[in-house]
């Protein structure tokens, strides 16, 4: 696919070379087309080396061919990453007083928006305004990051990390795609745009006393990774969190909405409580099976040289539940974190869970001697059915982040298929 990619005068800018070798690994051309401004950041021979393209900023550049409309009329796909609250200004007036801005005016391809600025410049009405413009005229803006900025300011108006920005710039593309190819089939590939999505992460605790608990080893790492791709596809995005850590939860993008839990109990009241609005439902939680009969309201002591013996009860099923209680068209994905034993395969339990469960997906992976629980690194398989026959993706291995484009990916195109079924 030919991209242009245009990069604005800020701190972020060093991002934009991460999101050219992204694109360049999945055979895209890429033409980069800075701002002056951001070679003050990052200069040319950078770009020019990991694009292989020359780069340049004046529209009297190559002015034999008419460089300043050819880059805009030959784009299949542009994306500008980062978009400083200056060039969203004038991208909104029309204004094309460099390359880029002309590039901008002169494409008929999709444009895509990432914006990077400081949380004041963000909120600041003017910016909320051109923003609103820019989508009212069919760009695609990413809703910022939120974390740390340049110096010690934090919160909203960080850049996306560059395989966020990927992720959604090929969403839209393929979305444009499919409506060029069919009018009226709605999104396709990963878009989500206008879809609401509930995920659950982290691990249920179930409390014995006022400072123990039955707990589990899931960090909550693969739900946020969720989260961000869902994101980035363009969902409304509601993460139910069960003890993840707050360090983890600044890796949220910007609009993603966090409900905090704790138990399973609570875990369920929040999953209910958000699956009428939900397109999508995804139970990526560690949950416990289990909870104890009784919880003291003080701490246990230890007494004399005996043991303890505890009395569990079961806890309901969250994923059943909402399965039985789906609403219309509402896809639901589980997750299978299994182990085997010598009488049975992980992928055989997983199997066995997919048909028990209910769900449209499963999400596998084999946990055994602590391969995901807490890394970066995993290997899924994604359990469907085709024609009532189970169906078993190939194994897929990469960082969570890889696994849950993957995932989301799968996701909307069931959505889409759901949605096309008489």
């Amino acid at each position: 696919m030919r991209t242009v990619l245009g990069v604005a005068g800020g701190i972020a800018a060093y991002k934009a070379a991460h999101i050219i070798r992204r694109l360049r690994e999945l055979d895209h051309s890429v033409k980069v087309v800075p701002t002056a401004n951001a070679l003050n950041f990052v200069g040319a021979p950078t770009f020019e080396a990991l694009s292989g393209q020359t780069v340049t900023t004046d529209v009297f550049d190559e002015i034999d061919t008419v460089n300043h409309v050819r880059i805009g009329q030959d784009a299949e796909l542009v994306i500008i990453a980062p978009a400083t609250a200056n060039l969203i200004a004038k991208i909104a007036a029309g204004i094309a007083d460099d390359l880029l801005t002309a590039t901008v005016l002169t494409t008929t391809a999709e444009v895509v928006v990432a914006p990077a600025m400081h949380t004041e410049m963000w909120q600041n009405p003017a910016t909320v305004a051109n923003i609103a413009t820019l989508r009212a005229r069919g760009v695609h803006v990413l809703e910022p990051a939120v974390g740390r900025l340049t110096g010690p300011d934090s919160g909203p108006g960080r850049l996306p990390e560059p395989e966020d920005v990927v992720a959604y710039a090929l969403s839209v593309a393929d979305a444009a795609g499919s409506a060029d190819a069919a009018p009226g089939t709605g999104h396709a590939g990963q878009s989500l745009d206008g879809r609401r999505i509930v995920i659950s992460a982290g691990g249920t605790r179930e409390a014995l006393d006022p400072v123990r608990f039955l707990g589990n080893r899931s960090s909550g790492k693969q739900g946020i990774a969720l989260a961000r791709a869902a994101r980035a596809a363009g969902a409304e995005v509601e993460l139910v969190a069960a003890n993840i850590d707050s360090g983890l939860l600044t890796d949220l993008p910007a609009g993603t909405t966090v409900t905090p839990v704790e138990s399973t109990l609570e875990l369920q009241t929040a999953m209910r409580a958000s699956q009428p609005d939900a397109d999508a439902l995804i139970m990526a939680a560690a949950v416990a099976d289990y909870r104890p009969e009784e919880t003291t309201e003080s701490k246990m002591k230890k007494t004399g040289d005996d043991g303890l013996t505890l009395r569990l009860v079961q806890n309901p099923d969250i994923l059943r539940g909402l399965v039985d209680d789906r609403i219309g068209t509402q896809l639901i994905i589980g997750f299978a974190a299994e182990t085997g034993d010598a009488q049975t395969t992980a992928l055989d339990y997983a199997r066995a869970k997919f048909e028990r469960k209910g769900v449209d997906l499963l999400v596998f992976n084999d946990v055994s001697d602590d391969r995901a629980f807490g890394h970066d690194h995993t290997a899924v398989q994604i359990i469907g059915s085709a024609a009532g026959e189970i169906t078993v993706g190939e194994e897929f291995q990469g960082s969570k982040d890889d696994v849950s484009q993957k995932v989301i990916a799968t996701l909307a195109e069931q959505l889409t298929h759901l949605e096309s079924t008489p």
